[in-house]
């Protein structure tokens, strides 16, 4: 099976440059729909599923490849590759796949002109004078619960991560989103999500960088932007006034005037 097959990938637009789009954990690529046609008349634009994920082919989830996040980086290397994108890459991952580009964009800078973090962390746990906004009793209790009763943790949990108290229609899309994953994938995922630490990674990519964050994120709250902005190498470090870990889906207009600001700047 191919590359595009296994990861259900979509290839729209025209331009030069490719702008590729990686979802967040418990989503796929149709997270992307208010935000990627909008770029799609400057740039090849590529949506995917993580592998595990959406509309990829299950089978396809190693639990020793993706047992880090360097078996998805991995994937999008590849995806590239498959997809012919020769020219400058925008990286462009929200959540968990932040990290997923950044290992990318170490493993090879030089397909990568620029990433765009849509809330990012490097590292969840709370560590000495490191707010991560969780204690490791919170991930053992979070994984614990998941383990217990995934739809039950979807259904509480994904409304909360969304945010945006005035769309139920998000909070309900996202828990419906949730509860279409494969139980026993996602805990994997979810265990390798939560648990992961790339702090000392930060440093290793010289790719310009957006941090691009909500002001009031259960997942990644405001410090861990800013831990991100002063480890990170090259990198800009915009706030959204809005309440959730979604931005791209609650303020999608908002976030792509603060990409398409960023790359003026980065790609000028």
């Amino acid at each position: 099976m191919s590359i595009i097959t296994r990861n259900n990938v979509r290839v729209t637009g025209d331009g030069a440059a490719t702008m590729m789009f990686a979802h967040g954990f418990g989503c796929d690529q149709t997270m992307w729909r208010f935000m990627a046609p909008a770029f799609a008349d400057r740039y090849r634009t590529v949506t995917f599923d993580l592998t595990g994920s959406g509309g990829s082919d299950l089978r396809a989830y190693d639990h020793a490849r993706y047992g880090s996040l360097h078996g998805h980086a991995d994937d999008v290397l590849e995806i590239l590759d498959a997809c012919g994108a020769t020219g400058p890459v925008v990286f462009v991952g929200h959540s968990v796949s932040t990290m997923i580009g950044l290992l990318a964009t170490i493993r090879a800078p030089e397909r990568f002109a620029a990433q765009v973090m849509v809330g990012p962390s490097p590292c969840y746990i709370n560590d000495g004078d490191y707010v991560g906004g969780f204690s490791r009793a919170d991930i053992d209790e979070l994984l614990e619960t998941m383990e217990a009763n995934y739809l039950g943790w979807s259904s509480s949990m994904a409304p909360a991560i969304m945010g945006v108290p005035g769309r139920p229609d998000l909070r309900q899309e996202l828990t419906d989103s949730f509860c279409r994953n494969d139980p026993e994938i996602a805990k994997h995922f979810a265990r390798v999500t939560f648990l992961s630490d790339h702090r000392a990674d930060l440093p290793l990519s010289r790719v310009p960088a957006l941090i691009l964050q909500c002001s009031d994120d259960l997942i990644a709250p405001r410090s861990v932007g800013d831990y991100l902005h002063r480890h990170l190498p090259a990198s800009t470090l915009h706030v959204i006034e809005n309440i959730g870990h979604c931005p791209h889906l609650s303020a999608p207009t908002e976030s792509s005037q603060a990409i398409d600001a960023f790359l003026a700047q980065t790609l000028r």
